[in-house]
C-alpha cells in the first residue's frame, strides 16, 4: 500500500460518484487516490461471471436480503453497479434537490453529451415488446422508448446488460476510472475503507485493510462514494450517528407470463418505459426479463426456472418505496416493506398482468416475484447527514453516492449521480 504518501483527494469506491469525481478531479491536475472494495473484472456478462462481483452470502451464494426479506442486487467491483445495469439514462429527484438548493442542468447536459444518452430505437425492439408497445398503448398506458447510455452500433441486443455487457456497448463507470487513470490517478483494487481518520473535526485521512494488511492513507478532502449500504458504514464507524437511517431500494416486482411464440431475449432490458403513473403514484412500469433460469430462481424460486425464456414475456414494476429502512454498522440492512409500498407494488403488478395478457400471454400463467431491490440509497441523505455541497460536519469529508438522495425516486439512479458528482467536483476544485 500507499502508507505514507499524501494525496489530496481519497475516493471510495469507484462507481457513478466515485469515478466520475476521479475523472473531473485527476483532469483538472489534483492528484487523487480511489480506493475499491472490489476487483477490476476482465470477464463479464454470464450468470457464473457474476458469482464473482454481485454481493453475496458467502455460503448459500445468494444475494443478501434485508431483515425482512427484500432481496438486494448490487455489484461489488470497479464501476460499481453501473456494469450490471440497464443503462437507463433518467433524470431523478429534480424537484426534490432544486429544494435544497441544487440544479444540475449544466451537468445533465454535460454527461449526456459524454455518456450518448438517447431513447431506444422502437425499430430495434424484441417481438415480445412491439407487441407489449401496442398493448399498453391500446390499454391507455402510453409506454415510450426508454433514454439509454448504449451504443446501438455495438448492441448485439443479447439481453444481459443486468450481468455486464460483454459486448463493451454500455457506457459504464470504468469509462471515467480509465480516463482518470489515464490523467495520472492512482486505483487500489480488493482494498476495503474501514473508517475515516478525524482530527479535531477535520478529515485526515483513511484506514483499512488490502492485499498488504492493513493501513493508513492520508489526504487533505475524502470523498465516500461507496454507494447506499457501503458509505454509510464507514461513517458510521467513523462517529457519523446520523448515517444510516432513512434507507430505501427503489424496491421492484417483476411479473411474468407465458405466450405462444413472442419473447423479449434480443433487446437491452427497460427498453421501454411508462411513467404515466410516476408523480402521482409512485412506480413505473418497463418491459423486464430475467434471461438466466438461475436468476429468475433467485426472484421466482423452482418454478422461475422451468419457465420458457423463449416464450416468455415480463415487465417490471419499480416503485419509490418509503425510505424507513436503515443500514448497521456491520453491514447489514432493514427494510420494511409498509403498507404504502405494497399497495404500489400491488397496484403496478395488477397492471402488467393487464398489459402481458392483452400482448398474448396466457393469464393463467402469470407469476409475481419476490420484492427486490437494485437502487440503496438514503442513509446519508441531503439535509441531514450533508449539506447541499455534499460536506459531512467534519470538514472535507464528503459523501457523492446515491446515499445523499433525500428519498427514494423510484426511477433509475445513475445519471443524476454522474451530474452530482460533476457539481461537487467543480465545487471541490473550481
Amino acid at each position: 500500500m500507499k502508507g505514507a504518501n499524501k494525496f489530496e483527494f481519497i475516493i471510495v469506491g469507484s462507481g457513478a460518484g466515485g469515478a466520475t469525481l476521479a475523472m473531473e478531479l485527476s483532469k483538472r491536475g489534483k492528484r487523487v487516490l480511489i480506493v475499491e472494495r472490489g476487483n477490476y473484472e476482465e470477464k463479464i456478462g454470464t450468470f457464473w461471471d457474476s458469482l464473482r462481483y454481485f454481493d453475496k452470502n458467502k455460503l448459500t451464494r445468494m444475494p443478501p436480503k434485508a431483515k425482512e426479506g427484500a432481496i438486494l442486487f448490487r455489484a461489488l467491483m470497479a464501476g460499481g453497479s453501473t456494469v450490471a445495469s440497464s443503462g437507463c439514462g433518467v433524470r431523478c429527484l429534480e424537484e426534490e434537490l432544486a429544494g435544497f438548493g441544487i440544479n444540475l442542468d449544466a451537468e445533465f447536459a454535460e454527461a449526456e453529451g459524454e455518456m450518448k444518452i438517447v431513447p431506444y430505437d422502437e425499430r430495434r425492439l424484441s417481438k415480445g415488446s412491439k407487441k407489449i408497445l401496442e398493448a399498453s398503448r391500446e390499454l391507455g398506458y402510453r409506454m415510450e422508448p426508454m433514454p439509454k447510455f448504449i451504443d446501438p452500433a455495438k448492441c448485439r441486443r443479447c439481453g444481459g446488460c443486468n450481468l455486464g455487457c460483454k459486448h463493451n456497448a454500455k457506457w459504464t463507470a470504468l469509462n471515467y476510472l480509465d480516463e482518470a487513470k489515464s490523467n495520472g490517478a492512482e486505483i487500489t483494487y480488493n482494498t476495503r475503507v474501514q473508517k475515516v481518520i478525524v482530527e479535531n473535526g477535520k478529515v485526515k485521512g483513511i484506514s483499512g485493510t488490502g492485499p498488504g494488511g492493513n493501513f493508513e492513507i492520508l489526504a487533505d478532502v475524502v470523498i465516500l462514494a461507496a454507494g447506499g449500504v457501503g458509505t454509510p458504514v464507514i461513517l458510521l464507524k467513523s462517529g457519523v450517528e446520523d448515517a444510516g437511517s432513512g434507507f430505501f431500494m427503489d424496491l421492484i416486482v417483476n411479473t411474468y407470463g407465458v405466450t405462444k411464440d413472442l419473447s423479449q431475449t434480443n433487446e437491452p432490458t427497460m427498453a421501454l418505459v411508462y411513467h404515466g403513473f410516476h408523480k402521482g403514484k409512485g412506480f413505473i412500469l418497463t418491459p423486464f426479463l430475467n434471461q438466466s433460469r438461475l436468476v429468475r430462481y433467485i426472484e421466482l424460486g423452482v418454478k422461475g426456472i422451468f419457465l420458457p425464456t423463449d416464450r416468455l414475456l415480463g415487465i417490471m414494476n419499480k416503485i419509490a418505496d418509503d425510505p424507513v429502512g436503515r443500514v448497521y454498522a456491520d453491514g447489514t440492512f432493514s427494510k420494511p416493506v409498509t403498507e404504502n409500498d405494497w399497495a404500489r407494488l400491488r397496484e403496478g403488478s395488477s397492471i402488467s398482468k393487464e398489459i402481458l395478457v392483452k400482448a398474448g400471454a396466457d393469464s393463467n400463467s402469470i407469476v409475481v416475484s419476490k420484492v427486490q431491490g437494485g437502487h440503496p440509497g438514503g442513509t446519508a441523505a441531503i439535509g441531514k447527514v450533508v449539506d447541499k455541497d455534499l460536506q459531512t460536519k467534519m470538514d472535507n469529508l464528503f459523501v457523492c453516492d446515491a446515499s445523499v438522495f433525500p428519498t427514494s425516486s423510484g426511477l433509475p439512479q445513475i445519471f443524476t449521480i454522474v451530474a452530482l458528482a460533476k457539481r461537487l467536483a467543480k465545487t471541490l476544485a473550481p
